[in-house]
């Protein structure tokens, strides 16, 4: 008679977010809400940081979550969920980046010229200079140094991000903080 087939046996994953992907596929609610606990906070940074509009970056992390989890059932576990999701996060800022519509910069005096004796404000000031200067490179600098310098994202993990071999990250990086470095050091930050 013949055995009836076995499964393989399931190999403990080494990503965190293995278990709560399995049971959100088996509807478990508190494991999404666990999920979304965890990443909600840096996928609106990282859309932030693109997108540098708080209310383009709130709607874009509200649809990476509804499209990951209706996408659930095509998420490979053998990459890492955190990995999968920032993958749709880049991808649903760097689109709602090409919707918009030409906006018009403010004048640089505005922006940089608000010297202030306390340090809360020179950080701030800072800050800011910082965030306009990002807004200066194109899409795919931007998205990159804030993968890597804003989100502490590796290499490795970029390159799984964004779908390219780790030597491309590298040089693609490269060339982003030296565009970021000249604009700094035309505005002073330098």
């Amino acid at each position: 008679m013949d055995q009836p087939f076995a499964a393989p046996p399931v190999l403990p994953s080494r990503d965190p977010d293995a278990a709560l992907v399995r049971e959100c596929r088996c509807g478990k609610r508190r494991a999404l809400d666990e999920l979304v606990g965890r990443y909600q906070r840096p996928l609106f940074n990282a859309a932030l940081r693109i997108l540098n509009h708080r209310d383009d970056a709130r709607d874009v992390t509200q649809t990476v979550f509804m499209k990951a989890f209706e996408r659930l059932d095509h998420y490979d576990p053998n990459q890492r969920f955190f990995s999968w999701i920032y993958r749709i996060a880049v991808n649903e800022s760097l689109n709602c980046l090409a919707a918009r519509r030409p906006q018009v910069a403010l004048a640089e005096d505005l922006v940089l010229d608000q010297p202030t004796p306390e340090d809360a404000c020179e950080h701030d000031q800072l800050e800011h200079g910082l965030q306009s200067a990002l807004m200066l490179l194109n899409a795919d600098q931007r998205t990159l140094v804030v993968l890597k310098h804003v989100m502490g994202c590796s290499y490795e993990a970029i390159g799984t991000i964004l779908e390219v071999p780790v030597s491309t990250v590298k040089s693609r990086l490269y060339s982003a903080r030296e565009a970021l470095r000249e604009v700094c050091a035309a505005r002073g930050l330098l």
